[in-house]
C-alpha cells in the first residue's frame, strides 16, 4: 500500500465506553439515557473523514504485547474480551475484512522508526474496537486491524510510536485510539454504592487539565502527556494508563495538527472527552 491519497485522514482518540454498552437489550450502568450523547458521537465518527478511509487502524487500550504487534489475519475473528454481560453481547457481530498488507507496511514503518515489532494472525477485534466501529461503520467493508500498545505503557515511546505511523493518514488510513479519559473501574463501582462525589470532581480537574494541555502548540501539547502524572488527580483517574496511552499515539501521529474537542460528557458520574486532529 503506497499510494498517496490527496485527502488526509484524521486521527482521533475515542472514549469506547463500558464494555458492550450499545448492544444490550436493556440499558447498562444507570439512566437509560445516559449513553445518548456517547452514542450519537460514534454514530458519526464515518463522517469525520473527507474521503471514504482505505483502511482503519485502531490502537485498542485492551490489547498490550512486549512489541508493538499488529493483526495479520485477512478475516479477523470476534474478542468478547469482558465477563458478566448478558447473553446477546456475546453474539456480537462486526465482520469487517482484515487487512495483512496494512500489518505488513505499519511494521516497516515502526522497524524504519527503531521498533522491533510482531504479527498475529489469529488475534480478533477487542471491544475497543468493535464497539465504537460497529456504531460508526454498521456495514463494514473497509478493511480494519488493530495495533497493540507496548508493554511497559512509557508515554514517550507511544508518541513515537504515532510518529512513525503518521504517514499512513496521508495514505488514506483512519487512525483512531481507543481508551478513556478517566479509567478507575473500582472507584466507578464504590461511588455507585456509597453515593461519594469523588468521581466526578477527580475527573473534571483531570479532564480540565487533558483538554487544556491538548488545545495547545504541538510541542507543548508533548510535553504535557509524557508528564500527564504530573496532572491534577492523574492517578486517582488512571490508576494504571493503558486507557489513556492510545491519545498518545494518536498526539504523535497528529504531527502539527490542531486539535478539537467534539465530545465532552458525564458518563457514569465521570468526565470523558473525546479528542480529534486532522
Amino acid at each position: 500500500m503506497t499510494t498517496v491519497s490527496h485527502e488526509r485522514m484524521p486521527a482521533i482518540f475515542l472514549p469506547h465506553g463500558g464494555g458492550p454498552w450499545p448492544f444490550t437489550n436493556k440499558p447498562l450502568f444507570g439512566s437509560p439515557h445516559m449513553w445518548d450523547q456517547m452514542s450519537s458521537y460514534m454514530k458519526g465518527l464515518g463522517q469525520i473523514p473527507p474521503a471514504t478511509p482505505k483502511g482503519i487502524l485502531v490502537v485498542s487500550a485492551h490489547w498490550e504485547e512486549a512489541v508493538p504487534t499488529v493483526m495479520s489475519a485477512s478475516k479477523p475473528p470476534m474478542l468478547y474480551d469482558y465477563y458478566g454481560f448478558p447473553p446477546e453481547t456475546y453474539k456480537v457481530q462486526w465482520p469487517s475484512p482484515g487487512a495483512p498488507e496494512l500489518a505488513g507496511e505499519i511494521q516497516s514503518l515502526l522497524e524504519n522508526a527503531g521498533f522491533k515489532t510482531g504479527a498475529n494472525g489469529g488475534r480478533g477485534f477487542d471491544h475497543g474496537m468493535f464497539v465504537p466501529l460497529k456504531l460508526a461503520y454498521p456495514n463494514p467493508t473497509i478493511p480494519a486491524l488493530q495495533l497493540s500498545l507496548k508493554q511497559g505503557l512509557d508515554p514517550k515511546t507511544h508518541i513515537k510510536i504515532g510518529q512513525a505511523l503518521a504517514p499512513l493518514r496521508d495514505r488514506g488510513i483512519f487512525i483512531i485510539g481507543s481508551g478513556m479519559s478517566y479509567h478507575n473501574l473500582q472507584v466507578l463501582i464504590s461511588q455507585a454504592r456509597s453515593g461519594s462525589t469523588n468521581v466526578i470532581d477527580d475527573s473534571k480537574a483531570f479532564d480540565e487539565w487533558l483538554v487544556s494541555s491538548m488545545l495547545m502548540e504541538p510541542d507543548r501539547r508533548e510535553t504535557k502527556l509524557v508528564e500527564w502524572l504530573n496532572a491534577p488527580k492523574a492517578r486517582s483517574c488512571h490508576p494504571r494508563e493503558e486507557h489513556l496511552l492510545p491519545l498518545h499515539v494518536i498526539a504523535g501521529a497528529a504531527g502539527n495538527d490542531k486539535a478539537t474537542i467534539p465530545y465532552r460528557d458525564v458518563v457514569m458520574n465521570a468526565y470523558i472527552s473525546a479528542i480529534h486532529f486532522g
